[in-house]
């Protein structure tokens, strides 16, 4: 089998069992539905991890390969292309292997809903657009990605139509994300216009001598060209890796089921727009004022999103705002040009992020899909497996040393203390302090789901929709299906920061998908003082990160597990901190009455004073009324008696001769 036919099969094997499941759904059953898409997405990973083995051993250099030419407009051709180089291998295997867990869970979590074949059909096709977004060697073929992956997100936040809450918010990420992508397609247009090519290889050649060149933007202002086409494409990538205000949508997309809300935070969707600026860096490296900006934006989500995590309930939600919170470290690193940290550190979270929503989904489950941690306790003597996971994922989360999170979360921080641009500090002070936040809401929701006294009861006979606090039956551990994906994602969660951080961070692996000038290296300045994974570990002990972690362990400790009514006190002491966290900073009311009502108001208005008002009455209606007014006067010169109209013949022909004699030559 060729190389180029192996590139082929990676997208299309999930495309395949997708239509398989979607349009023959009844043909090939239930079973038939998991059985095509896992396949097809397990011979995706397969294949993409023989990708990432050649590439590990030598035998394979970077690929970069055009399938075909879609069209050619004005000398500049369209085509279908793959780019494969190492940060390409790396996000298909972390993309491929977190879809096929997710796959593989499904069929547990999945297996009582009418729309099960449906389903594995979205999910599956979920996965091939974003194996199309990041094999991509050219920006048409990023766009085709990029727009299909929010699409599936659309449907599939949406997966029960028949929820009011759901319908809410597929639209709320629809709407969010065509802002995002309105200035994405900005950025790929003026891209298009400066070099003339969508083909990134050309267009990243080029990139180095477009550094003086400006672009007028309305307002008469003179800007970069090279910031203007950053700042465009970053805010596509806040769209989709929902970075603040564009956020909005993705604490949202909990109502969408539990596999869905994995396979968005951890493998597709919310990291596209991290790859997207990694891949772009020979852009972004140009411009210290989108970089600046990037870096801002990313500390403000990584610091506000997490205190937000701490007054929520629903267990969901929490990890929810957790994920902002980690986008919004990755963001940060994007902006500090420690590219290979943010790259690291969405590989790290993508397992134990996926890990910890997977997990929650257990939960559920066992709870009869009551998802209000104030309505659990004590389920770790019930659900021994997925305990385990859940502190396995949640060490990962807050970087403990040797877990996998660790490693990236440290490196993302030292990358940032280390860095000299614009925004440094402000970006420092947000991911330390983001340390002593993460380990008070992670650990309060290991708390109050799994320790402490059982906040249930079970009550026979209950019914299908039993009051919060009240089960059918005591709850139990999921089947081997929902448990096998949380053990085989707890591995890398604890072991691949460890194994992989040098040659990754320090060992050049992305020298030849990132590009970083020599003032900007950052990571080549850690990269100095590092001494192997196991030392990194152990030095940490001694750092501000790591006592601000315990320092968030024991605050948690002590309050939800021995003083809860310390809580409740800071709650009655703080209102309106507690208010302004728990309304998310009063974003979803601001967009509400700004946007969302100032539209109806402005389409009302619209209506009755231009359309109804000046078109219909005035224009329209207006018309019909000087014609009605006209003929009603000519009319009277219809009488209907010969010698009228004969009188008013000779009167014109009167006029006529008048006129004639007086224009006559010579007169």
């Amino acid at each position: 089998m060729s190389l180029q036919t192996t590139l082929l099969l990676i997208p299309l094997l999930p495309l395949a069992g997708a239509v398989l499941a979607g349009l023959f759904r009844h043909q090939v059953g239930r079973a038939g539905s998991h059985i095509v898409t896992i396949l097809g997405v397990g011979l995706s990973f397969a294949l993409s991890a023989w990708i990432l083995s050649q590439q590990i051993s030598g035998q394979l250099d970077t690929v970069n390969i055009s399938i075909y030419t879609w069209m050619v407009a004005d000398g500049i051709r369209f085509q279908i292309g793959f780019l494969v180089d190492h940060l390409t291998s790396l996000m298909m295997c972390v993309v491929t292997f977190v879809s096929l867990m997710v796959h593989i869970y499904t069929i547990g979590y999945m297996r009582e809903d009418p729309g099960y074949q449906r389903f594995f059909s979205y999910i599956a096709l979920f996965t091939f657009a974003m194996l199309m977004l990041v094999m991509s060697n050219n920006f048409l073929q990023l766009f085709f990605g990029w727009e299909a992956v929010g699409l599936v997100s659309y449907l599939l936040i949406g997966f029960w139509f028949k929820k009011e809450s759901a319908i809410a918010a597929n639209l709320k990420a629809f709407l969010v994300n065509r802002v995002g992508d309105f200035g994405f397609l900005l950025g790929i247009a003026a891209v298009l216009m400066t070099f003339g090519t969508l083909d990134y290889a050309e267009v990243f050649s080029q990139a180095g001598t477009m550094v003086d060149q400006t672009i007028s933007i309305p307002g008469g202002m003179e800007w970069n060209i090279l910031t203007f086409i950053s700042v465009c494409l970053f805010i596509g990538a806040m769209g989709k890796s929902a970075q603040a205000p564009l956020h909005v949508w993705l604490p949202d997309s909990m109502e969408g089921p539990t596999p869905i809300s994995a396979l968005i935070h951890a493998a597709t969707m919310v990291t596209a727009g991290i790859f997207m600026v990694a891949r772009m860096s020979p852009i972004f490296e140009f411009s210290d004022a989108a970089l600046s900006f990037v870096m801002l934006v990313g500390a403000f989500t990584a610091l506000s999103m997490g205190l937000i995590g701490i007054v929520q309930n629903d267990v969901k939600r929490v990890i929810a705002y957790s994920t902002l919170s980690q986008l919004g470290y990755m963001t940060v690193a994007l902006g500090a040009s420690a590219y290979s940290a943010a790259i690291f550190h969405l590989m790290t979270h993508a397992f134990f992020k996926a890990l910890l929503f997977l997990g929650a989904g257990s939960v559920i489950i066992a709870m009869h899909h009551q998802q209000d941690m104030r309505y659990m306790g004590g389920l770790r003597k019930y659900m021994p497996v997925t305990w385990i996971t859940a502190w396995i994922g949640t060490l990962a989360l807050i970087g403990f040393p040797f877990f996998a999170g660790f490693y990236s979360k440290d490196a993302i921080i030292e990358a940032v203390a280390d860095s000299h641009r614009w925004g440094s500090g402000v970006a420092y002070f947000a991911v330390v302090a983001g340390v002593l936040i993460t380990a008070i809401y992670s650990f309060r929701l290991l708390y109050l789901t799994f320790h402490g006294k059982e906040r249930f009861e079970v009550v026979a006979d209950v019914g299908d929709h039993p009051p919060d606090g009240q089960l059918a039956h005591a709850p139990k551990e999921s089947p081997w299906v929902i448990t096998l994906p949380l053990i085989l994602l707890a591995i890398p969660s604890i072991f691949i920061g460890w194994y992989t951080i040098e040659p990754v961070l320090f060992g050049g692996w992305l020298d030849d998908s990132i590009m970083v000038l020599e003032k900007n290296n950052v990571l080549a300045e850690l990269g100095e003082n590092f001494h192997g994974a196991t030392a990194m570990a152990t030095h940490a002990l001694y750092t501000l990160p790591f006592w601000l972690m315990i320092a968030g362990f024991a605050l948690s400790t002590l309050i939800y597990m021995f003083r809860p009514a310390i809580a409740d006190n800071i709650r009655k002491r703080m209102p309106f901190i507690y208010r302004l966290l728990e309304n998310k900073y009063y974003f979803d009311e601001f967009y509400q009455k700004v946007f969302a009502s100032g539209s109806v108001r402005l389409g009302r208005n619209l209506w009755h004073k231009a359309d109804a008002g000046f078109i219909d009455d005035g224009l329209v209606n207006g018309a019909a009324r000087v014609v009605e007014w006209f003929a009603a006067r000519v009319r009277r010169w219809q009488s209907g008696f010969l010698y009228d109209y004969a009188f008013a013949m000779i009167i014109g022909l009167i006029g006529i001769l008048a006129v004639w004699v007086t224009m006559a030559p010579g007169r």
